[in-house]
């Protein structure tokens, strides 16, 4: 059974990575996780946000992430187009997030958003909070960076980890596999039937990225995909539910 999980929460029709969109997501019927992506504050805090700016998505602040202290983003509204459609948004902490998860089942990708900056000891930092909640069984971990994926794998060899691609890669499985890792997560676009078979006959679980047509949905099913990545996780649930 193909898994559903709302890209940055309900994104498609909420503020992306905010908690309205990830309380949307939690109500939304056959979905079956969040992914989210997390930095570091200039005071060491995880907070939830995409880009490494606050200028996309920010209404009334610019600027760096890492340059900001986390009560300095507290006054960030990240209601992005939905202004006005919603109540002002506000940045997430990882803890809050979990606090919010924590009673749900639903299982969250993590991304590391350490392809540009590194965030010296993000990787403990998150690991820490997962174990303080007693959720490493219901995390994937993922990034671009394959080197902060290693490191995680370190700090915690049973959490499941995810290696993010947009690129062909070859004999992604093995690559996969040999450097002791659970999941592929490529762009939907790579996902070619020959590819998503010869993966999965490694163990190998593939996690496609962001599929949002209904034509795509349908492909990535067909393909036998492990999980659909997308921003609208009730188009998902509704296409699923036809193959039930």
């Amino acid at each position: 059974m193909v898994k559903n999980f709302a890209h940055r929460g309900f994104s498609g029709r909420y503020p992306e990575n905010t908690r309205i969109a990830f309380e949307k997501a939690i109500e939304t019927p056959g979905c079956d996780g969040i992914e989210n992506d997390v930095h570091l504050t200039r005071d060491g805090e995880v907070v939830i946000i995409h880009d490494e700016k606050l200028d996309r998505t920010c209404l009334n602040m610019k600027g760096f992430v890492r340059d900001y202290t986390l009560d300095e983003l507290r006054r960030a509204d990240l209601s992005y187009t939905f202004a006005g459609q919603v109540e002002p948004q506000h940045i997430m902490t990882l803890r809050e997030y979990l606090e919010l998860l924590a009673p749900t089942s639903l299982v969250t990708n993590i991304e590391l958003k350490t392809g540009i900056f590194e965030y010296p000891g993000i990787e403990k930092k998150v690991i820490d909070l997962i174990r303080e909640f007693d959720m490493v069984d219901r995390i994937i971990i993922s990034s671009f960076n394959h080197y902060s994926i290693k490191r995680m794998k370190e700090l915690c060899p049973e959490i499941r980890c995810g290696l993010l691609t947009d690129s062909w890669i070859l004999d992604a499985g093995r690559y996969v596999r040999e450097n002791g890792f659970e999941c592929y997560h490529p762009i939907f676009y790579n996902c070619t039937p020959e590819l998503v078979r010869g993966i999965l006959a490694q163990g190998i679980d593939i996690n496609c990225w962001t599929v949002n047509e209904e034509k795509d949905i349908r492909q990535m099913i067909a393909a036998g995909v492990t999980s659909i990545i997308g921003n609208f996780p009730d188009r998902v649930a509704k296409i699923l539910a036809e193959k039930n």
